[in-house]
């Protein structure tokens, strides 16, 4: 942990315990200490290399879910077009592909016409 990020690891126990200089206990109680803390720490959030905590990234994604099921009521999500960013994806720092992947057909006709390019059936 200390190799990770000391400044973090020295905040967490001064936060948690009021250690403000861990240097001055025995190694393994500071192991100790170090291990107790909460898995939203600082140090332990760096070791997993995640900057969201598991909750917030909960509630993101239930604001995500939300948000698309409101979208595919609108005008906008029937064509499949302007669809909402994703807050997880903000929080997590991974890019979302803005490419459409919804394709809408206009009839059935259309659909089948489709389906049977894609797997090779018609000989067109």
């Amino acid at each position: 942990m200390i190799s990770k990020d000391e400044d973090a690891l020295i905040c967490d126990l001064a936060e948690t315990y009021q250690i403000y200089d861990y240097r001055q206990l025995p190694a393994s109680k500071v192991a100790v200490f170090a291990s107790g803390l909460r898995d939203d720490s600082r140090i332990k959030m760096k070791l997993i290399n995640q900057t969201v905590s598991l909750e917030n990234l909960l509630l993101a994604g239930i604001s995500d879910s939300l948000n698309e099921l409101m979208w595919s009521k609108t005008k906008d999500g029937q064509k499949g077009i302007n669809k909402p960013d994703s807050m997880v994806a903000i929080l997590t720092n991974k890019k979302q592909d803005k490419k459409d992947d919804v394709v809408v057909f206009d009839s059935g006709e259309d659909f089948v016409k489709m389906r049977n390019q894609l797997i090779g059936v018609g000989g067109e």
